[in-house]
Protein backbone atom coordinates (compact mmCIF):
# COMPACT_ATOMS: atom_id res chain seq x y z
CA UNK A 1 0.00 0.00 0.00
CA UNK A 2 1.04 3.17 -1.03
CA UNK A 3 1.31 6.42 0.95
CA UNK A 4 0.32 9.82 0.05
CA UNK A 5 3.52 10.86 -0.26
CA UNK A 6 5.00 7.62 -1.99
CA UNK A 7 1.91 8.69 -4.31
CA UNK A 8 3.18 12.31 -5.08
CA UNK A 9 6.70 10.98 -5.70
CA UNK A 10 6.02 8.64 -8.20
CA UNK A 11 3.59 10.81 -9.97
CA UNK A 12 5.69 13.62 -10.03
CA UNK A 13 9.13 11.34 -11.36
CA UNK A 14 6.65 9.80 -14.17
CA UNK A 15 5.18 13.13 -15.16
CA UNK A 16 1.78 12.75 -14.27
CA UNK A 17 1.33 15.73 -11.93
CA UNK A 18 2.27 18.58 -14.05
CA UNK A 19 -0.25 20.87 -16.04
CA UNK A 20 -2.71 19.29 -18.62
CA UNK A 21 -2.05 16.02 -16.84
CA UNK A 22 -3.03 16.32 -13.22
CA UNK A 23 -6.91 15.46 -14.44
CA UNK A 24 -5.92 12.08 -14.59
CA UNK A 25 -5.09 12.02 -10.76
CA UNK A 26 -8.15 13.16 -10.58
CA UNK A 27 -10.61 11.35 -11.82
CA UNK A 28 -8.79 8.27 -10.49
CA UNK A 29 -7.67 9.10 -7.25
CA UNK A 30 -9.51 6.70 -5.29
CA UNK A 31 -7.03 4.01 -6.45
CA UNK A 32 -3.14 2.93 -6.61
CA UNK A 33 -0.72 4.06 -9.03
CA UNK A 34 1.50 1.21 -10.10
CA UNK A 35 4.52 1.21 -13.19
CA UNK A 36 4.81 -1.98 -15.13
CA UNK A 37 8.10 -4.44 -14.81
CA UNK A 38 9.99 -5.04 -17.61
CA UNK A 39 11.61 -8.48 -18.36
CA UNK A 40 14.89 -8.65 -19.97
CA UNK A 41 13.16 -9.77 -23.71
CA UNK A 42 11.20 -6.32 -23.61
CA UNK A 43 7.81 -7.52 -22.81
CA UNK A 44 6.56 -5.71 -19.65
CA UNK A 45 4.37 -7.23 -17.13
CA UNK A 46 1.64 -6.14 -14.08
CA UNK A 47 -1.04 -7.59 -12.11
CA UNK A 48 -4.28 -5.69 -11.69
CA UNK A 49 -6.80 -6.67 -8.94
CA UNK A 50 -10.21 -5.80 -7.90
CA UNK A 51 -10.07 -5.72 -3.97
CA UNK A 52 -12.78 -6.98 -1.73
CA UNK A 53 -16.20 -4.61 -1.46
CA UNK A 54 -14.01 -1.48 -2.77
CA UNK A 55 -15.24 -1.44 -6.65
CA UNK A 56 -11.94 0.16 -7.91
CA UNK A 57 -8.38 -1.72 -9.91
CA UNK A 58 -5.67 -1.92 -7.91
CA UNK A 59 -3.88 0.50 -9.28
CA UNK A 60 -6.25 2.29 -11.06
CA UNK A 61 -3.25 3.71 -13.24
CA UNK A 62 -0.43 1.40 -14.45
CA UNK A 63 2.29 3.24 -16.70
CA UNK A 64 4.26 1.72 -18.72
CA UNK A 65 7.63 2.91 -19.57
CA UNK A 66 7.16 3.02 -23.44
CA UNK A 67 5.41 1.67 -25.65
CA UNK A 68 5.09 -2.43 -26.43
CA UNK A 69 3.80 -5.79 -25.46
CA UNK A 70 2.53 -6.16 -21.66
CA UNK A 71 0.73 -9.40 -20.06
CA UNK A 72 -1.74 -8.20 -17.26
CA UNK A 73 -2.38 -10.56 -14.46
CA UNK A 74 -6.20 -9.35 -13.25
CA UNK A 75 -7.49 -10.83 -10.08
CA UNK A 76 -11.10 -10.36 -8.89
CA UNK A 77 -10.88 -10.64 -5.31
CA UNK A 78 -14.78 -9.66 -5.01
CA UNK A 79 -17.49 -11.69 -3.94
CA UNK A 80 -19.19 -10.35 -7.13
CA UNK A 81 -18.63 -10.67 -10.73
CA UNK A 82 -17.00 -8.18 -12.58
CA UNK A 83 -15.36 -8.38 -16.25
CA UNK A 84 -12.30 -5.95 -17.67
CA UNK A 85 -12.97 -4.42 -20.95
CA UNK A 86 -8.92 -3.55 -22.24
CA UNK A 87 -7.57 -1.52 -24.97
CA UNK A 88 -5.26 -3.43 -27.07
CA UNK A 89 -4.04 -2.09 -31.11
CA UNK A 90 -6.59 -3.25 -33.75
CA UNK A 91 -8.84 -4.74 -31.29
CA UNK A 92 -9.99 -4.61 -27.43
CA UNK A 93 -9.59 -8.11 -24.72
CA UNK A 94 -12.67 -9.10 -22.98
CA UNK A 95 -11.86 -11.17 -20.01
CA UNK A 96 -14.48 -12.27 -17.68
CA UNK A 97 -13.87 -12.19 -13.99
CA UNK A 98 -16.68 -14.37 -11.95
CA UNK A 99 -15.74 -13.57 -8.17
CA UNK A 100 -12.44 -14.73 -6.69
CA UNK A 101 -10.96 -15.74 -10.18
CA UNK A 102 -8.30 -14.67 -12.20
CA UNK A 103 -7.48 -14.15 -16.02
CA UNK A 104 -4.70 -13.14 -18.51
CA UNK A 105 -4.62 -10.45 -21.52
CA UNK A 106 -1.77 -9.55 -23.54
CA UNK A 107 -2.02 -6.43 -24.96
CA UNK A 108 0.20 -4.57 -27.60
CA UNK A 109 0.24 -0.70 -26.75
CA UNK A 110 2.58 1.23 -28.92
CA UNK A 111 1.89 4.35 -28.91
CA UNK A 112 2.37 7.33 -25.67
CA UNK A 113 -0.78 8.37 -24.66
CA UNK A 114 -3.89 6.73 -21.97
CA UNK A 115 -5.51 3.93 -22.22
CA UNK A 116 -8.91 3.60 -20.19
CA UNK A 117 -9.91 0.05 -19.35
CA UNK A 118 -13.44 -1.00 -17.21
CA UNK A 119 -15.96 -3.01 -16.43
CA UNK A 120 -18.92 -2.40 -18.40
CA UNK A 121 -20.76 -5.07 -15.89
CA UNK A 122 -24.02 -3.42 -14.47
CA UNK A 123 -22.86 0.20 -13.08
CA UNK A 124 -19.37 -1.04 -12.40
CA UNK A 125 -18.09 1.94 -14.80
CA UNK A 126 -20.11 4.10 -13.00
CA UNK A 127 -19.31 3.28 -9.30
CA UNK A 128 -15.51 3.30 -9.88
CA UNK A 129 -13.84 0.41 -11.64
CA UNK A 130 -12.52 2.41 -14.74
CA UNK A 131 -8.85 2.90 -15.00
CA UNK A 132 -6.09 3.73 -17.51
CA UNK A 133 -2.40 2.41 -18.54
CA UNK A 134 -0.40 5.38 -19.23
CA UNK A 135 2.47 4.58 -21.95
CA UNK A 136 5.55 7.34 -21.33
CA UNK A 137 7.35 8.14 -24.68
CA UNK A 138 6.97 11.17 -27.17
CA UNK A 139 5.42 10.48 -30.43
CA UNK A 140 7.21 9.35 -33.68
CA UNK A 141 8.12 11.68 -36.00
CA UNK A 142 5.31 10.03 -38.62
CA UNK A 143 3.23 10.47 -35.84
CA UNK A 144 3.38 14.12 -34.94
CA UNK A 145 0.95 16.99 -36.89
CA UNK A 146 2.56 18.91 -39.47
CA UNK A 147 1.86 22.09 -38.29
CA UNK A 148 4.38 24.92 -37.30
CA UNK A 149 5.77 25.31 -33.41
CA UNK A 150 2.86 27.02 -31.37
CA UNK A 151 3.63 29.90 -28.81
CA UNK A 152 3.73 28.21 -25.48
CA UNK A 153 2.82 30.63 -22.32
Amino acid sequence: MTTAQERADLLDRIGLDAQNKATLGQVLCTGSVSEATEGPEGRMQATIRIQPDELTWDPSILVMPHGGDIELELVNDDDNTHCALLPSNGDRKFIWLVNHSRGRAHLNLDGPGYYWFSSPTGNDEGRGLTGAIVVLGDAPPEARLDRPEQPRP
